[in-house]
């Protein structure tokens, strides 16, 4: 209950116990075993920050937080209670609150979603179960798709992601490292296994807005922002890595303001054992270092789990207002845990803090809260104020029915699909393939191209050796032609020369002849002279025709 500008826890021998607004975002713990009165005393404390005007985020693990949207209802039981405590003095009322209920999956609450980039490569890391060697190989792929302003909004925009990565390793190794094909693959099937699990309902657009959060209802009253997990705490690790997430776009998105008089917000995380199981070391480090700086944005942190040995000493040492619920020792370990618990208090000298730790009743505590100065109050045995708002759940059709007339409903109800990673590798293969098409074109006609140059070359040769060849033949038959005719030249100039030379030749034989036997006279005289002169013709005749 909100009093006195005060969140009133409960009342410790007549002293009410509350927790300064402007130290509340010094973070808590909520502790106790099953059955003890952790959901009263969240139930309480979410109430009073609501009606201080924060608005408040409550992961219900049990469905059993719903009825906050609801009034209480007046019982014997309760009317003891409320006299116990005075309220009906200090403006004590059954009331409702305002109330918005959200669902991973979108069945009993308005969609919640997020997204690849969002969650990141740790996160994801982590809900994938990977090593942190194909963590490392997650982290490069989120950092090329950075470097290449590509939006990772689903699962199918990461495994396109991841298939480009495989396919062009050797491209990225120089500037990113060594991307093994195996890792990829794997990283891949760890998706598709997280498909399986529903991982296509809830990562994508639109996501979720962390400002809608940060409403106020009738009143200036903070809105109660409450996420049913009864589905989601099946898969223990989805559940925490996505309380984590709100946590982390928390921090990311405010500004920091120092410590203000009241939280921004305050963000309650029941089971919170679950976020701290199996983590790696890199995970825990980002869970300390968001627990240690979140509260400069204004933010509240209250862990709600059995023990305090749940949480991590380096978390646990960061939370301020502790409200610790009976702890049951059946082994020496709970032995052990109940001393712990204990020596976490500042020592009230009026009771031994071990001993009552086991002692305590139902909707009874012990209470540290930070005072004016930050400083931790001495450990008070406390009884919790019961809750203004229905204690229980209820139905599954009012709860359908508040979120039907929710505005954020009609903002989240439709999944879209915008342009990102997937879309862009489908345009760019179908470009490839048309790309790939037309270099198969181009070579064909290439191929072709040269076929027929190589042809045409061919037949350019045949030509040019047959026009060779019957140039050839023309000149040898010219040639001939021409010897031929020389030869009938000299053969006739021959022949006129013999026919002058025979002609003169036989002149002349007669002349000497007849001249020679004139000379010699008688019949030898004529017949030497013939002979003579036939001779010298034959002579004459022989010399000319050489």
């Amino acid at each position: 209950m909100y009093y006195d500008d005060k969140i009133w826890i409960g009342d410790s021998d007549g002293e009410k116990v509350c927790i300064l607004p402007r130290m509340a975002n010094r973070h808590g713990l909520i502790a106790g075993a099953t059955g003890t009165g952790k959901t009263v005393t969240l139930k309480v404390l979410a109430e009073s920050f609501s009606d201080a005007g924060v608005p408040v985020f409550l992961a219900d693990v049990k469905g059993d937080l719903a009825g906050m949207c609801r009034p209480g209802k007046d019982s014997s039981d309760m009317q003891e209670r409320m006299d116990y405590f005075g309220l009906n003095r200090c403006g004590f009322s059954f009331q409702a609150f305002p109330s918005v209920f959200w669902d991973v999956y979108g069945k009993m609450g308005i969609p919640l979603r997020t997204t690849i980039s969002e969650m990141g490569p740790i996160l994801l890391g982590r809900l994938m179960d990977l090593t942190p060697a194909q963590t490392d190989v997650l982290n490069i792929a989120f950092k090329i798709a950075d470097d290449n302003s590509l939006l990772l909004i689903d699962t199918k925009d990461l495994k396109a992601m991841l298939q480009y990565i495989g396919e062009n390793a050797a491209d990225f190794s120089m500037e990113y490292g060594n991307i093994p094909k195996q890792s990829v693959t794997t990283i891949i099937r760890h998706i598709v296994a997280l498909e399986t699990k529903g991982a296509e309902e809830y990562f994508t657009e639109p996501a979720l807005n962390i400002a809608d959060w940060f409403s106020t209802g009738a009143g200036g009253r903070g809105t109660i922002n409450i996420l049913d997990c009864r589905e989601l705490v099946n898969d223990p690790t989805m559940y925490s890595i996505f309380l984590l997430w709100m946590l982390s776009e928390l921090f990311e998105t405010l500004p920091e303001i120092g410590d203000p008089a009241k939280p921004r917000m305050v963000f309650f995380f029941d089971e919170a054992h679950l976020l701290f199981d199996n983590v790696s070391k890199t995970l825990q480090e980002k869970i300390e270092q968001i627990v240690k700086l979140i509260r400069s944005r204004g933010v509240g942190i209250y862990f709600i789990t059995q023990a305090p040995k749940d949480i991590p000493d380096g978390v646990l040492s960061q939370l301020g207002n502790k409200i610790q619920h009976a702890l049951r020792a059946y082994t020496p370990a709970d032995e052990k845990g109940i001393k712990t618990a204990a020596a976490s208090f500042r020592v009230n000298p009026a009771f031994d803090t071990k001993k009552v730790l086991s002692e305590l009743g139902t909707g009874e505590a012990l209470v540290s809260v930070l005072d004016e100065d930050g400083i931790p109050t001495v450990v008070k045995r406390c009884r919790i104020l019961p809750p203004q708002s229905l204690m229980g759940p209820i139905s599954d059709e009012e709860k359908q029915q508040e979120v039907l007339m929710n505005n954020l409903y009609l903002r989240y109800k439709n999944a879209e699909d915008p342009d990102s990673a997937y879309e862009f590798f489908q345009r760019k293969r179908q470009q490839d393939a048309l790309e790939m098409e037309q270099q198969k074109r181009d070579e064909a006609d290439r191929k072709a191209a040269e076929k027929e140059r190589i042809a045409a070359e061919k037949a350019a040769e045949k030509e040019r050796i047959a026009a060779e060849k019957a140039a050839e033949k023309e000149r040898i038959a010219a040639e001939k032609a021409a010897q031929k005719e020389s030869e009938n030249k000299q053969r006739a100039m021959k022949s006129g020369i013999r026919s002058v030379a025979s002609s003169a030749a036989g002149t002349i034989g007669r002349e000497v002849g007849n001249t020679l036997g004139k000379t010699l006279g008688g019949s030898f005289g004529k017949k030497l002279g013939g002979n003579v002169g036939a001779q010298l013709g034959r002579s004459i005749l022989g010399t000319f025709l050489k």
